[in-house]
């Protein structure tokens, strides 16, 4: 058995689906970050408003959504593999209708599509990954890890083909439609079951009455609140506001992401050696810290400086969070679709509320409203910091 299957203990009629799955989160990955890249030459070619520019993020986020919840379900009616494929191509849908049009209706369409499509993988990578995988919390922080690869190249293919080789920026979609094609057709080839799930072997709703389900639910919710929020509008406040070149601006996603991705390696490390609740505490805390840095100095090093520290900060909060529910909830396609859908509540109104103060005040201000989020996000892990430590004291007592 290879060494990452060893690792995360995976069993070896796994190991394809494994990586198939890395493969699809990868991609997941380079779509997020490449609409945050595209979304300026989108708005400057398309004369968008900053309020449509925020309510199209949103609408990825409302795809996203709703692909959350019935991926949740859909897989007891048709299997995982089917309802995988088709909701997934919503990705390809999506990028390739952006292309095609001006039309405000059509690209909140186009931008709904693509987050059917994100939601759909985000689901059945992180259930997949919670199934196979005994070594959980590092093959969930490998996963998100795979997602902050795919984040941090997608910007230099729109580098490519906006500064390189003249504003060619559909290119820069067309090719994450083929990669998308890609993961589709592996999918298939999957053993991914092509068989209605039986509703006995699952989690149930029993999730709903669990108090520390929803307190991680609503720590994810928050943390979306942010991610969606830079991730979205990052390129766009550094090209608005002048602090960066244009093409300066585009490498800041990568900035993010590349440390995203080495705070995830080293959280899934981390992960067997360090209390994951202090972890939390700690990671949330920088949060606070380098986004303030961020939208305060103005000098180009203390901007990276700024985007390295909040990269690495936010690296494990998302997979940490998630890998200390209940292990039958992980492993619930309902659960874990009704724990993201809820958090991307957060991904949703959080871009279009950026927006809208964008547009009374400046960029400037909206995206300094994200700083709120943060900070209750960072609120909740103290609770749930406070509330293990309690739970743990008890257990000892008894």
């Amino acid at each position: 058995m290879n060494s990452l299957a060893s690792l995360l203990k995976v069993k070896r009629d796994d190991v394809p689906l494994m990586y198939t799955i890395y493969f699809a989160f990868f991609t997941s990955g380079m779509m997020s970050t490449l609409i945050g890249a595209l979304l300026p030459f989108m708005k400057a070619e398309y004369h968008m408003s900053y309020v449509l520019s925020g309510a199209v993020i949103s609408a990825h986020q409302i795809g996203n959504f709703c692909a959350l919840l019935i991926a949740g379900y859909l897989p007891y009616l048709i299997g995982r593999k089917k309802s995988t494929i088709t909701l997934s191509l919503g990705i390809v849908i999506g990028f390739l209708l952006m292309t095609l049009t001006a039309n405000p209706v059509l690209l909140l369409i186009a931008f709904t599509f693509t987050g059917i499509g994100r939601g759909t993988m985000s689901n059945i990578t992180n259930v997949v990954m919670s199934e196979i995988a005994e070594n959980k919390t590092a093959g969930l922080n490998l996963l998100h890890a795979s997602f902050a690869v795919g984040a941090f190249l997608a910007p230099f293919i729109a580098i490519l083909s906006t500064s390189v080789f003249g504003v060619y920026w559909r290119t820069s979609a067309w090719i994450l439609v083929l990669f998308e094609i890609l993961v589709l057709f592996f999918l298939g080839k999957s053993s991914l079951s092509g068989k209605p799930k039986a509703k006995s072997k699952d989690g149930g709703t029993d999730f709903i009455k669990s108090g520390r389900f929803w307190l991680n639910t609503f720590i994810l919710f928050f943390y979306l609140c942010g991610e969606a929020s830079v991730t979205g509008w990052l390129v766009t406040y550094f090209t608005d506001t002048g602090r960066l070149s244009p093409a300066l601006a585009q490498t800041t996603s990568s900035a993010l992401w590349i440390f995203i991705l080495i705070g995830r390696l080293a959280c899934a490390s981390l992960s067997v050696k360090v209390n994951k609740n202090l972890l939390l505490v700690v990671l949330g805390f920088l949060q606070i810290v380098f986004f303030v840095m961020m939208i305060s100095v103005q000098h180009v090093v203390l901007i990276y400086i700024s985007l390295f520290g909040f990269g690495l900060a936010m690296s494990g909060t998302y997979p940490t969070t998630l890998s200390t529910m209940d292990r039958k909830f992980n492993a619930s396609t309902i659960a874990t679709g009704t724990c993201i859908a809820t958090a991307t509540v957060g991904a949703i109104t959080m871009p279009i509320l950026v927006g809208s103060v964008a547009q009374a005040i400046g960029i400037a201000g909206g995206l300094a409203t994200i700083s709120l989020s943060i900070l209750c996000m960072f609120s909740l892990i103290l609770v749930k910091y406070v509330l293990a430590r309690k739970h743990n004291t008890e257990r000892e007592e008894a």
